[in-house]
């Protein structure tokens, strides 16, 4: 089973919980990680931008990645959110059974 780690930026935290909040109800998702207070230095339609917001850190399976991706895209406020995964190439063996029984749909 092959696993990854997503990050997404939101604006706002109340818009992280609703993400990760629709993620988990859709089992696409294990956990999701909210992280205040992100700093991003980017440029954006040839201009420099600075911008407060929440990172996302999402553990799923690569297989639900495309799913995660449309979830996202529908509830997201940037008309181009980030959205990239890393693969997981070791782990807990405990862990990832239960990210697999996690995103699993239950029988």
């Amino acid at each position: 089973m092959e696993y990854c780690v997503i990050f997404v930026t939101c604006a706002s935290r109340e818009e992280a919980e609703k993400i990760s909040g629709l993620l988990l109800d859709g089992r696409l998702i294990a956990c999701a990680n909210i992280v205040d207070g992100v700093r991003s230095v980017f440029c954006w339609q040839g201009k420099r931008e600075n911008a407060l917001e929440v990172l996302l850190i999402l553990k799923t399976r690569k297989a639900l990645f495309e799913d995660v991706v449309r979830t996202v895209r529908g509830a997201h406020s940037y008309s181009v959110p980030e959205i990239i995964a890393l693969p997981v190439v070791e782990g807990n063996e405990e862990y990832l059974k239960w990210l697999q029984d996690e995103t699993s749909p239950q029988g």
